[in-house]
């Protein structure tokens, strides 16, 4: 917990911290009301479907430019610029009145999305630089924590009995206390580094650590999606059970990522990376013996193991030699994004022709190739932190 303390203790990394809360409290804030949305505007669920594909369609649009903005704004200003961009985009969804103007207003949402991201990844990876710290996990702690209070926000709603007026609290939130904290970073460039001509040997580490996001991120994806249904029609749980696998799920993946950072400074990046896959491969081997008990343990094992792996690609990717941060960082994130995507996709097509055993035995798999990834990242001496 030594990087939660930190956090809350200085405001040079409490603000970094608030900024990865703040995207998730804006974007939870707009997950609640897409029901509604969807009612509102008299559309199924397959037009819905497109209209959110918008908002990942400007996450990957930004994602190749991101690091030429980072490193023009600057990474402190390109942080508060994607807040601001985010505080403001958030309202245009709930403002829709038709489809084309939802699927522009998330266009514009998951744009300021894929920026913000880019950009406060860089920031921390660049302050940890600076001073020798590890807080990179206890940030996207910080991620988690935003959606845990999107989700009380809900509450909310029969306070306001207004969408925007929601949103706009969120808003306020989120902007005032980044405002208070921002001026503690907006100075903060990125690090120059020796650029070097293209070679293999550069892009080589950034590929196995794209393997390792996609994988991850895919995992995450559809335990999001399909840990119900497991347990629903594998594991034959009770009802009031179905949702326990997603809660162990997102407790330990809260609570590893704050126990994150001292572990990394302890054993180091790679290392880390090999322990929270091999946590879970015995997550997935207990979700995959059927008993309902033990599929719940599992998805919390395998939330412990996936809390770690994350933030430490986007710092490993951070300080790839010969590579920008934030182009480092900007690999990172679309690799795991598309994971995110395209993951619950592909698994509830094998669901569909197989089993959801049989999608979970690939993500099984999946994950075994994440902990033979880490082995070659170390072989092939990536710097660590």
């Amino acid at each position: 917990m030594k990087s939660l303390r930190l956090i809350l203790s200085n405001p040079r990394y409490f603000g970094p911290a608030w900024a990865f809360a703040s995207l998730n409290i804006l974007f939870g804030t707009w997950a609640i009301y897409i029901p509604m949305v969807k009612e509102d505007l008299g559309i199924d669920k397959a037009t819905l479907g497109i209209a959110l594909f918008f908002l990942s369609f400007g996450v990957f649009t930004v994602f190749p430019v991101a690091s030429r903005i980072v490193n023009y704004l600057g990474v402190g200003r390109a942080t508060w610029y994607g807040i601001l961009g985010l505080c403001l985009t958030a309202l245009f969804p709930l403002m829709a009145n038709s489809f084309l103007t939802l699927a522009l207003a998330l266009f514009f949402f998951g744009s300021a999305n894929g920026l913000l991201d880019i950009a406060m990844n860089t920031l921390v990876t660049e302050i940890e630089k600076e001073d020798k710290q590890n807080f990179m996990s206890a940030s996207h702690g910080f991620f988690s924590l935003g959606g845990v209070l999107a989700g009380l926000g809900s509450f909310l709603i029969l306070v306001f009995e207004n969408r925007m007026l929601h949103m706009i609290a969120a808003v306020i939130l989120v902007l005032s206390v980044n405002l208070i904290f921002s001026k503690r970073y907006l100075h903060i460039k990125a690090a120059p580094v020796e650029k070097e001509p293209f070679s293999f040997r550069n892009f080589k580490p950034l590929l196995l650590l794209g393997v390792v996001s996609f994988v991850v991120m895919a995992s995450e994806g559809a335990i999001v999606d399909w840990s119900g249904l497991f347990l629903k029609e594998v594991s034959l749980a009770p009802e009031a059970l179905w949702g326990a696998g997603f809660l162990g799920f997102q407790i330990t993946m809260t609570l590893g990522r704050f126990l994150g950072d001292a572990i990394s400074a302890r054993i180091g990046s790679v290392r880390i990376v090999a322990l929270g896959s091999s946590i879970a491969i015995a997550g997935y081997l207990c979700v995959l013996a059927g008993h309902t008990y033990m599929a719940i343990l599992g998805f919390a094992l395998t939330g412990l193991g996936f809390s770690v792996i994350i933030p430490e690609l986007f710092r490993i990717g951070g300080n790839v030699k010969g590579v920008e941060s934030s182009q480092g960082v900007a690999f990172i994130a679309g690799s795991g994004y598309s994971g995110f995507l395209l993951g619950p996709v592909i698994l509830g097509f094998l669901a569909e022709q197989y089993s959801l055993n049989t999608s979970f035995s690939v993500l099984l798999t999946g994950v075994v190739v994440v902990l033979f990834t880490s082995l070659l990242m170390r072989k092939n001496r990536i710097r660590k932190n």
